[in-house]
C-alpha cells in the first residue's frame, strides 16, 4: 500500500477502505507522508466527498492517532461542544447547571483563535484559576465536586491538528466530511459517553448556511452513533452575537449574572435547550420541557451559582471576583458608539464584530499572541430592535487607543438599518437526533 495509490483512488471518486485511511493517518502523523501528498488527498476529499463509512473511519483513525482520555471510572459523562461563534459563553453557564443537577462534567475546552473566543481564555481571566492540571487531578475534581473545566493538555487527536492546519493553507476548510471528522475525533478522544453539539449557524459562525449546518449535524450524529457515542446536534443562530458581551472577563461577568438569575433572552433559550438534552442523555429525564423547568429551578434556587463558585474555588480561582465582579480589571479606554441613525436593525455583521473585538485585544490572530482579558465589546441592540439617533449601540473596551479609533470608524458599517419592522431572530433553529 502506498500514498500515491490512495490519492489516485480518491481523485477518481472511489471509496477509500478502512485500511487505506488507517495507512494515511498513521503515516502522516509519523511524518512518513509529506505535506504536499497529504494536501493532494485532502483536496481530493474536498472535491469528491466521502461516504458516511469513510467519514466515520477517518474520524476514528484521527481520534486514535494520539492519547485517548479514559473516563470510564467516573461512570456516565455527557460532553457539550460548540462549533464556535461570537459571544458564546454557554459552556461557562451550562456546565455548572448540569453539574448541580447531577450530570458529571469532565470537559476540556480550547483557546480562542481568530474571531471566535475560547472557554479556556475566559476562565483564565478569573485570577488564580488553573486550566492546566494533571489528568489525575482532573478526574479527582469530577469525583469530588462533579465538575472540572480545563484546557487540553493531552496529545488528543494529533492527526486532526496536522490536517486542520493543512486545510487552512489550501482553502479546504468548507468540507463537511473534514469538518465533521475534525470535531468528532476530538470529542471521541476526550472520553465522554454521550455528546451534545451546539452547531452554530450564521454570518458569525463557521457554517453560514442552514442546510449546510443540517448536513454537518446529520453527519456528526451518524459518526457518533457508529462510534457508540449517542449524539444530539442543536443548531443555534449566530447571525448576531449571543448575549451582550464579546470578550473574556466581560463574558465571565455576563455568565455570573446569568447564574444569579439576570438572563439575556437569547442566551436563556440556547442554554435551556442544550442543558435539557444533556439531562436527557444523562438519563435525568426524557421530557425536554420538564427538563427546562428543572434548569430554571436550578438557577432560581441559587444551586447553579453555588456550583460555579465551587468549580472556581476548587481550581484555584479567587472567588471574591465571582462574588463582586467590580473587582475585574477594567480597560483604560471605554468608548460608547452611536450609529446616528433611526430605524430597525436588519442585519449585523457578527464576524466583523468578533474580529474587531480581537483587534481590541480580546482575541489572538496567532496562537502565540497574548490576550487582554479586559478588552472586548458590549452590544446593547440586536436584530429587530428599534434605535434612535442618540441610542448607544456598542461600547468598546480596550487598552489600545489606536485600535479604539480604528474600531469607531469600522463599527458603523457592520449594522444595516431599515424603516421596515424586522422580526427578532429565533436563537434555536433545529434539533437533529434524539
Amino acid at each position: 500500500m502506498n500514498i500515491l495509490d490512495i490519492i489516485a483512488n480518491k481523485r477518481d471518486g472511489k471509496e477509500l477502505t478502512k485500511e487505506e485511511i488507517s495507512f494515511f493517518i498513521t503515516s502522516y502523523v509519523e511524518n512518513k507522508i509529506t505535506d504536499y501528498q497529504a494536501a493532494a488527498l485532502v483536496m481530493a476529499i474536498y472535491i469528491n466527498g466521502m461516504t458516511d463509512e469513510e467519514t466515520t473511519n477517518l474520524t476514528l483513525e484521527m481520534a486514535n492517532s494520539g492519547d485517548v482520555l479514559d473516563l470510564s471510572e467516573l461512570g456516565l459523562v455527557v460532553d457539550k461542544h460548540s462549533t464556535g461563534g461570537v459571544g458564546d459563553k454557554v459552556t461557562l453557564i451550562i456546565m455548572p447547571i448540569v453539574a448541580a443537577l447531577g450530570v458529571l462534567v469532565a470537559k476540556m475546552s480550547g483557546r480562542g483563535l481568530g474571531f471566535t473566543g475560547g472557554t479556556a481564555d475566559k476562565l483564565e481571566s478569573i485570577p488564580g484559576y488553573k486550566t492546566e492540571i494533571s489528568d489525575d487531578e482532573f478526574r479527582n475534581n469530577v469525583k469530588e465536586i462533579g465538575i472540572s473545566l480545563v484546557t487540553q493538555t493531552l496529545n488528543l487527536a494529533p492527526a486532526d491538528k496536522k490536517i486542520y492546519a493543512l486545510r487552512d493553507t489550501i482553502s479546504c476548510t468548507e468540507s463537511i466530511p473534514l469538518i465533521a471528522s475534525s470535531i468528532m475525533s476530538k470529542k471521541i478522544a476526550a472520553g465522554a459517553n454521550k455528546i451534545v453539539l451546539d452547531v452554530t449557524c450564521g454570518n458569525g459562525a463557521f457554517m453560514k448556511d442552514i442546510e449546510e449546518a443540517r448536513k454537518l449535524s446529520i453527519t456528526m450524529k451518524n459518526i457518533g452513533e457508529l462510534a457508540g457515542k449517542e449524539t444530539v446536534c442543536i443548531i443555534t443562530n449566530m447571525d448576531e452575537p449571543l448575549g451582550y458581551s464579546i470578550g473574556n472577563s466581560i463574558e465571565v461577568i455576563e455568565a455570573i449574572e446569568f447564574l444569579k438569575g439576570d438572563m439575556q433572552e437569547d442566551v436563556k433559550l440556547v442554554v435551556l435547550e442544550l442543558a435539557s438534552y444533556m439531562l436527557k442523555l444523562a438519563d435525568k429525564g426524557d421530557d425536554i420541557e420538564e427538563n427546562k423547568k428543572k434548569v430554571e429551578e436550578c438557577i432560581s434556587s441559587g444551586e447553579a451559582y453555588k456550583k460555579f463558585i465551587e468549580l472556581i474555588a476548587n481550581q484555584g480561582g479567587d472567588i471574591s471576583y465571582i462574588e463582586n465582579t467590580d473587582l475585574f480589571t477594567k480597560a483604560e479606554y471605554n468608548v460608547d458608539i452611536k450609529l446616528e441613525k433611526t430605524g430597525y436593525i436588519k442585519r449585523i455583521n457578527t464576524e466583523g464584530l468578533g474580529k474587531i473585538a480581537g483587534e481590541l485585544g480580546a482575541g489572538r490572530m496567532k496562537k502565540e499572541d497574548n490576550i487582554d482579558f479586559s478588552a472586548g465589546i458590549k452590544i446593547y441592540k440586536k436584530i429587530g430592535d428599534y434605535i434612535n439617533k442618540d441610542d448607544i449601540i456598542i461600547t468598546l473596551h480596550s487598552n489600545k487607543k489606536e485600535e479604539i479609533e480604528k474600531a469607531k470608524k469600522e463599527i458603523i458599517n457592520l449594522f444595516e438599518i431599515t424603516d421596515e419592522k424586522i422580526e427578532k431572530l429565533k436563537p434555536v433553529i433545529d434539533v437533529i437526533g434524539n
